[in-house]
């Protein structure tokens, strides 16, 4: 009963950047220009903040922990602090600990607004982000109310409401944290990069001679933790698909004693989703001790390279600390590049899923000057009417009736005749092949949808009732039904004794 794969495919990710989708979704951040612009400075600010702390401390180190002599070369920033005091007639060497102090104060500041930059930062873009959730679902709800019923004829409730929910939950993860997080760690690249050349182009090769290890196995585990999550969102469709069926259909399944060969058949599925999550955990365990190993490689590289440039006297001690704090800091957000890359690709293929189905055409709705008459008179015909659910499978054929205001019509047949089908076709729930159905001498295609379907009352073949109470579901929405009616439509229907009866009558 379960779906076979090919059913799945929409579960399968596409590429994690696609320059399409990616201008229809910053297009849901236009009304909201002034957030994402403070959002977008907050970040350039944290970016320049985190780059302080390191060339802090290479100007303690060597303006007043250790005072550079005359042979010893200081940093470039330590010698613009230098030139600095000087002009203003203080020397560092007499200053040391009323320097510290200040150096210290200066990095306790830069550390507090390094903290408020990215709390601002964090909390306008969750802000953000739950506005445009909340508008693409209030999009996609209302595109659901537009569709024709035959749409849903063809795709699962289960698929369309994870559109609502899980996909557009993916799409929030990525503007809110995502995109943040690739942009913040591509400025923090960028930065460190120009700092580690400004303080010496020689050292700053040696920390990049490891970025070729570094990104070989990067794009090693891009390439298999891909395919494995890709497994993974496989598999748990398959469950869900599973469980929505099994759950829905349980007394079949209990009717017909499958109870045992239906449990086997799930501990299949849910092994096989084990399975793929224990690859994919694999991959990352792989990963993360790779990228620590290269990294205090490179740390090693610099301390052998920096040392002896030290011993030679031709770098300062504050230079090659903050070049190792620097080292620590680059390689770090290349790590972060490479996980966010799921992200990103998750969120690309739930952004094509929901488009997808707003691009889905409203192929029914009220023309541009519809027929909408203050009442119906009661009039009906049906004229050589064919329809066809599946196309060269009529299931209404060529069929034509007159009724005219206050007649009745009994129409019988076996299950599947198109009896339902003939009411559906009143209410214009789907168009006909050929032929054409009237209200009042109107073709119903002419009338007002909302006009036409509020002057028919169905008797539905199936009761559903939304949560709710009981006079909701007889008001449903309808706030100019007052408590008199109500209870004078419960009494129509013979449902009043047994509703009064209830411990909150009409409001349980």
């Amino acid at each position: 009963m379960s779906e076979p794969v090919s059913q799945h495919e929409e579960e399968v990710l596409g590429k994690a950047y696609d320059a399409r989708l990616m201008r229809r979704l910053l297009g849901y951040l236009r009304p909201y220009k002034g957030m994402t612009a403070a959002a977008l400075g907050l970040m350039l600010l944290t970016s320049a903040l985190q780059l302080m702390g390191p060339l802090l401390t290479a100007v303690a180190l060597d303006l007043f922990i250790r005072p550079a002599g005359e042979s010893t070369q200081i940093s470039a920033p330590s010698r613009l602090v230098r030139s600095f005091l000087l002009e203003r007639g203080i020397d560092p060497a007499r200053v040391a600990e009323p320097g510290l102090v200040a150096v210290a104060g200066v990095l306790l500041a830069v550390l507090l607004l390094t903290f408020a930059a990215l709390y601002a930062q964090g909390y306008l873009m969750q802000l953000m982000g739950q506005h445009v959730m909340n508008d693409m679902r209030r999009q996609i709800f209302g595109h659901f109310q537009r569709l024709p019923v035959a749409y849903y004829d063809r795709n699962p409730i289960g698929r369309l409401v994870t559109r609502a929910t899980t996909d557009v939950d993916a799409l929030n993860e990525m503007l809110s944290s995502g995109l943040v997080a690739v942009f913040g760690d591509i400025l923090l690249l960028v930065g460190i990069a120009g700092v580690l050349f400004w303080l010496d182009w020689r050292l700053a090769l040696v920390s990049f001679s490891i970025l070729p290890l570094l990104l070989l196995l990067t794009f090693w585990f891009k390439a298999r933790v891909r395919q494995s999550f890709r497994d993974v969102r496989i598999r748990i469709a398959r469950i869900n698909a599973f469980l929505q069926e099994h759950v829905t259909g349980m007394p079949v399944v209990q009717l017909f004693n499958r109870e045992e060969a239906a449990y086997g058949e799930f501990t299949g599925i849910n092994d096989a989703h084990r399975q793929a999550s224990v690859r994919s955990i694999f991959y990352y365990a792989i990963f993360f001790p790779g990228v620590e190993l290269i990294t205090a490689f490179g740390i090693g590289l610099l301390l052998w390279a920096g040392g002896g440039q030290v011993l030679a006297r031709t770098l300062s001690i504050g230079a090659l600390i903050a070049f190792l704090q620097y080292a620590q800091r680059f390689y770090q957000p290349l790590a972060d590049l490479s996980e966010k890359y799921n992200l990103l690709q998750g969120a690309m293929a739930s952004s094509e899923r929901i488009f997808r189905l707003l691009d889905a055409p409203v192929t029914i709705a009220t023309p541009e000057r519809p027929y909408a008459p203050e009442r119906l008179q009661g009039e009906v015909e049906f004229d050589r009417v064919w329809f066809s659910y599946k196309e060269d499978e009529p299931v209404v054929k060529g069929i034509s009736f007159h009724l005219r205001p206050g007649s009745t019509l009994a129409v019988v047949g076996h299950t599947g005749a198109g009896k339902s089908t003939l009411a559906n076709l009143l209410l214009r729930f789907y168009d006909v092949d050929s032929g054409a159905v009237r209200v009042d001498g109107v073709d119903v295609r002419e009338w007002d949808l909302s006009r036409l379907r509020r002057g028919i009352a169905m008797v539905l073949q199936d009761v559903f009732l939304f949560s709710g109470t009981v006079g909701g579901n007889i008001r449903l929405g309808e706030a100019a039904i007052d408590e008199e009616r109500m209870r004078w439509a419960a009494g129509e229907v013979h449902a009043l004794p047994f509703i009064e009866r209830l411990p909150g009558g009409f409001d349980t």
